[in-house]
């Protein structure tokens, strides 16, 4: 699904990332750790192409198509969608326009209402695009607009930050959905999740873990490992692991 093959990445003249390596087989959640700072939504826009995010070394491969020089959308059209940590508001644009427009063609009338319910949602859907929503409101309004578009990769930027107790179960729920965790075999999406407490992983299964400090991956292994060492050693543990 997702081949990055020694990526490095700028930002304002700055280099950020320094040959980046990973591999996600279609199908697998992978998750990626690190300290605030060291990089991790540098390499999630990249990915996405965000055009402040220069790539200065290193190709992007999806779906064997490299895409390293591709513009957002023609990326968002092969299947990457995104959630951010901090989504934009968008003033004068609806919830249920938005939602709407995702679904296109597909939008029977009665499908942004259902995945509002489910998402409890329903009550801001005439409202502005994440105006004046609460974190667990926010988390909730992207993961409703990434449902109607089933990408074949999410990037999930910490989806469990700023969310309360009653928010991360739903939120890991429909995580789930969209990651086609309820299927045993034939899923045919993947996904790359940012975290910095490893929460989600409570609500989410991912099969493999990296740890990304000062831009470069120290550590590649069982996503549960990851977060078992990290909770015991931090991540200054990690930064001298030579595993």
């Amino acid at each position: 699904m997702l081949q990055i093959q020694g990526l490095s990445v700028e930002t304002g003249g700055k280099e950020i990332l320094r040959g980046i390596n990973l591999f996600i087989g279609t199908g697998e959640t992978h998750v990626l750790f690190g300290p605030n700072g060291s990089g991790k939504t540098t390499l999630l826009m990249a990915i996405m192409g965000f055009p402040r995010y220069k790539i200065t070394r290193g190709r992007i491969i999806f779906k064997g198509h490299d895409i390293t020089n591709a513009s957002l959308d023609e990326r968002a059209r092969l299947g990457i969608g995104m959630s951010f940590q901090r989504p934009p508001v968008v003033r004068g644009v609806k919830m249920r326009d938005m939602v709407s427009a995702c679904l296109g063609s597909r939008d029977d009338g009665t499908a942004v209402a259902q995945l509002a319910e489910r998402l409890n949602m329903g009550d801001l859907m005439d409202r502005d695009v994440n105006y004046g929503f609460s974190g667990g409101e926010i988390k909730r309004s992207e993961l409703l607009q990434l449902l109607v578009q089933e990408p074949d990769l999410t990037l999930l930027d910490e989806p469990e930050s700023g969310v309360d107790l009653v928010n991360i179960a739903l939120i890991g729920e429909m995580i789930n959905e969209l990651l086609q965790k309820n299927l045993k075999r034939n899923r045919t999406r993947a996904g790359l999740i940012i975290t910095h407490t490893g929460h989600i992983l409570d609500y989410v299964h991912a099969s493999k873990g990296y740890v990304l400090i000062d831009g470069t991956v120290r550590c590649e292994r069982d996503a549960r490992e990851c977060l078992d060492s990290i909770k015991k050693h931090g991540y200054e543990g990690c930064a001298t692991c030579l595993k």
